[in-house]
């Protein structure tokens, strides 16, 4: 599978470079985040989940978290927050793992829950099994699938200004269908891991593609340099509204919830120190702003509300 976003891409930038309290992405931090969005593009495709899969990094270094949300539509979101410069030499370890604290999850919550069921959540270190850091999120992320699959799975990520993109080899599971939550463990798939003679050979082939041309090169050129002796298949790609496409979950009213969340007190406190309640969305960059009335309003609705009622008019 290879995802090449473009549009999609400039706009999350675009939107970041615009907001006035942080600026753009220092070069190391876009291409991070452009490879996660790439990454989560492909999963979240591969798997064919009804329900958002987030894909986030906890860091110890100067980006203390970097989230890609891709929903079952492929409508997508990224955001980083750095604390502190970052150099243009910045390795992956220096930017999230420092002390080898870093930690990369990922989430799959489904849109239609059972009662009580929880999102799933699998995560994984930044290091490798001997404790040595990685310098790639492919590699991370190829021992996340292996250890939540038991599935060999190879990722070449590439992003700069102007594209992230990727692309995916995995060995399909000995029998059945499963996803990221885990349902294809199995004897019978942990016996094949490295040692499936044919995804070897295709594995191989794919880890020769390198950055550049993964930035540069059509997918039909990279298919045709990289598995030439090989019988290929090429499905129609995902365009228009079936294809990756920017968007943002965010609202006034979810932002209002979260106002309530913070309790009557707090607000007021705010709106003593200030003309209204600001709060910006890190993934969009819209402002939603509430003044005392519009607060008032807010408490006052959440008083009235009762279970099993409907909200005030």
């Amino acid at each position: 599978m290879v995802v090449r976003l473009t549009d999609t891409w400039t706009e999350i930038l675009r939107r970041r470079a615009s907001n006035s309290n942080t600026g753009a992405y220092a070069e190391p931090v876009r291409d991070m985040l452009g490879e996660m969005v790439a990454a989560a593009a492909l999963m979240q495709s591969n798997i064919k989940f009804d329900g958002s899969l987030t894909l986030q990094i906890f860091g110890d270094g100067p980006v203390k978290l970097a989230v890609v949300e891709v929903q079952p539509d492929l409508a997508l979101r990224a955001t980083a927050t750095v604390i502190g410069s970052v150099e243009p030499t910045t390795t992956l370890s220096q930017m999230v793992n420092v002390a080898n604290a870093g930690r990369c999850a990922i989430t799959l919550d489904p849109n239609s829950k059972f009662p009580g069921q929880q999102p799933y959540q699998g995560v994984v270190p930044l290091f490798d099994d001997q404790g040595h850091k990685l310098e790639k999120l492919s590699a991370v992320l190829e021992h996340y699938m292996l250890q939540s699959e038991q599935l060999d799975t190879t990722l070449v990520l590439a992003a700069n200004d102007q594209v992230a993109a990727g692309l995916l080899i995995q060995r399909l599971p000995m029998a059945g269908s499963g996803n990221l939550a885990g349902s294809m463990v199995s004897k019978e798939n942990e016996d094949q891991i490295g040692l499936n003679e044919h995804y070897n050979r295709i594995a191989i082939l794919a880890g020769t593609l390198q950055r550049d041309e993964l930035l540069t090169l059509d997918v039909d050129t990279i298919l045709r340099r990289l598995f030439w002796e090989e019988q290929i298949t090429r499905f129609e790609p995902l365009v228009g509204d079936t294809a990756p496409h920017f968007a943002c979950t965010c609202s006034r009213e979810r932002v209002g919830k979260m106002i309530v969340g913070l309790g009557q007190e707090e607000a007021q406190g705010i709106l003593a120190e200030r003309a209204d309640i600001e709060v910006a969305c890190e993934f969009c960059g819209a402002q939603y702003r509430f003044d005392a009335v519009d607060a008032a309003q807010l408490f006052t609705a959440a008083v009235l509300r009762v279970p099993g009622g409907t909200e005030p008019h």
